[in-house]
């Protein structure tokens, strides 16, 4: 029985990747305002590639619930530079999924993900596109340049959460690298294979392995709106991302509870000495009740991790999908022929 996948024969060289062509999967979440501008920077994008490398490329839209007319302003984007699907989810699954539709969607042979409110600059993407046909890399991520305008808490947390998943992991994810990144054919072959519900595409992308590079950026300021993600958002998909990916929430459990119990045990030590050197007891009510009130505080502590991870399992056993599209359509690029188009509702 093979336990692995030989993807080898997916390799793309400058000759090659023409003919594979470049996806671009873009999640949408209430992008109404500022939709159509993107689209037009991205048909841009598609011609300076397809010029520069012969590179088909098309568009995916993933609308992930949004409440506003994201949809239908989707529905009416032209492929006038290249081909454009609108996936429509039946309800908000979050980023996650969205990303994991728009990599089951796509047609092409490499995918970029790329964020829809317009602050993964599409100019840079001909550099990503040329550190994978030029240089031969198989992951090309972004990460922020620096943290320069972020609060000292907020980059202390950043670090730590980076300092935790990556503790006693063989394959690091590199700190600050975010979804903007190109995945070759076989690098997306081989995400593609990752049977898990419960997706962290940082990790899994940094997961697979291939040769990788980072490139620093500075983020765009948003074009329009407010981001969604609060701080307690933000804690959310943390955590998410922890028991999703890494075991070091367990481990630092166990860790804590190996230092308590030897606290505990020289505490003890020190109140059988004193009371064998002065033949007095030690006075117990305090001590006792700040004693029960750590192990106590520990114990709902390691409970509640474990309790993430039985969750995990829970999903996993499930096995429900996830997402559903209740809509899509896919319109291809005009040319010479005529215009080819087909709307499905699924």
């Amino acid at each position: 029985m093979i336990l692995g996948t030989d993807v080898s024969g997916l390799s793309t060289t400058a000759a090659t990747a023409a003919a594979q062509g470049l996806s671009i999967v873009v999640p949408l979440y209430n992008e109404a305002a500022g939709l159509a501008f993107l689209h037009d920077r991205i048909g841009g994008l598609a011609k300076a590639l397809r010029q520069r490398y012969g590179l088909a490329c098309e568009v995916v839209y993933i609308d992930d619930g949004s409440s506003d007319d994201t949809l239908g302003i989707a529905r009416g984007l032209g492929a006038d530079a290249l081909d454009v699907q609108v996936v429509s989810l039946s309800r908000n699954f979050g980023k996650e999924a969205a990303l994991m539709a728009g990599l089951d969607h796509a047609r092409r042979g490499a995918v970029l993900f790329m964020d829809g409110d317009g602050q993964h600059p599409p100019d840079l993407v001909e550099k990503l596109v040329g550190h994978w046909i030029d240089d031969g890399y198989d992951v090309v991520y972004t990460a922020k340049a620096h943290r320069d305008n972020e609060s000292f808490l907020r980059r202390l947390a950043v670090h730590g959460f980076y300092g935790l998943i990556n503790w006693g992991a063989r394959q690091k994810i590199p700190e600050d690298a975010g979804d903007f990144r190109l995945l070759s054919p076989r690098a997306v072959a081989a995400l593609r294979q990752l049977p898990e519900r419960n997706r962290f595409f940082k990790g899994l992308a940094s997961w697979i392995g291939f040769r990788q590079i980072r490139v620093d950026y500075e983020p765009a300021p948003r074009a329009h709106g407010v981001t969604t993600f609060s701080p307690a958002r933000l804690v959310g998909l943390s955590i998410e991302g922890l028991t999703s990916f890494s075991v070091a929430p367990v481990r630092f459990a166990s860790l804590l509870g190996v230092l308590l119990a030897s606290v505990a045990f020289l505490f003890g030590l020190s109140i059988l000495w004193e009371t064998w050197m002065s033949g007095k007891s030690v006075p117990g009510y305090p001590s006792l009740v700040v004693g029960l009130m750590t192990i106590g505080g520990v114990q709902l502590i390691m409970i509640g991790i474990v309790g993430e991870y039985i969750g995990k399992i829970l999903s996993e056993l499930k096995a429900r999908p996830i997402y559903f599209v209740a809509e899509h359509s896919e319109k291809r690029i005009v040319t010479e022929a005529g215009t080819g188009e087909r709307t499905a509702a699924e």
